[in-house]
């Protein structure tokens, strides 16, 4: 059942370090998921605020996209509580959790090959004009038009919507799928390495995509193994080590060599010591 958001959650916290709760999006506590004897996911307890960029770091493994995959119901947590946009949830599925609000672009971008830009953006939430039985009419005018004002939103360019996602280029599928978070005003976006198999004017692209987001004030997730693009667009970077929080550093009070040694186990900020 849903609730109001808790504000005396206790235990080794990753919240905004200026400690006010704040406008919260997002936020977990002792999250932790287990694949029989594998411990992927261990207390995590993470917050996200309206507006802020945050990143995710870690080395393979560490247990970031396990992190996604829990709060985004792709998987079930074995346990741990999760609030979004000041409720309590229980998402039974990423479905739900898309009807929510939280908007994920994932390295195997989930798009339909086949299809154009503005089938590919309402794919499972088609706009229709008649359903009549087990028969439909869509309304690919009313998609179309939707799809212009999203590509607008983000500042994607494509030139024509109507090719379908086979035929463009790695940037543009990227940027497609960013652009479908737009489409739907998504609460949250989360992106996971959106630039890995991208060239350098293809990530210069997408990396402007999401300082257009920043600029409107939408919250993001960044993970990334990118250290210079981390250090340009997030406020905030949490590092995970072998399914565990270690540390939760504000940009401008930290560089890429200390997290590196957050990374790699050199270092662990002392709150989070005790469960390293």
């Amino acid at each position: 059942m849903a609730s109001d958001i808790q504000t005396n959650i206790s235990g080794r916290t990753a919240p905004h370090p200026d400690g006010a709760l704040g406008d919260v999006v997002l936020r977990t506590e002792g999250l932790t998921k287990h694949y029989g004897g594998v411990h992927a996911l261990v207390d995590c307890n993470f917050e996200i605020r309206k507006g802020e960029h945050v990143a995710i770091m870690g080395d393979n493994g560490a247990g970031k996209s396990t992190f996604v995959r829990q709060i985004t119901a792709v998987e079930q947590r074995t346990s741990g509580k999760v609030w979004f946009d000041g409720r309590y949830v229980e998402f039974d599925g990423p479905l739900a959790a898309r009807e929510a609000g939280i908007e994920t672009v994932f390295q195997t971008l989930a798009l339909a090959d086949h299809l154009d830009v503005p089938d590919n953006l309402f794919l499972g939430r088609e706009k229709l004009l008649v359903k009549l039985g087990p028969f439909s009419i869509l309304d690919y005018k009313g998609m179309r038009d939707a799809t212009l004002r999203g590509l607008e939103k983000t500042g994607v360019k494509i030139p024509n919507i109507r090719n379908t996602i086979q035929n463009m280029s790695g940037g543009q599928r990227q940027c497609v799928a960013i652009a479908r978070t737009a489409t739907f005003h998504s609460k949250l976006t989360i992106m996971d390495e959106p630039t890995a198999a991208l060239g350098v004017q293809e990530t210069a692209q997408v990396e402007n995509i999401i300082r257009t987001l920043k600029q409107q004030g939408e919250p993001l997730i960044l993970i990334s193994h990118n250290m210079r693009q981390v250090m340009d667009l997030c406020d905030r970077i949490v590092v995970w080590r072998r399914g565990r929080i270690c540390a939760n550093l504000r940009k401008e009070e930290t560089d890429g060599q200390d997290v590196v040694a957050y990374i790699t186990g050199a270092k662990t900020q002392p709150e989070y010591a005790s469960a390293a």
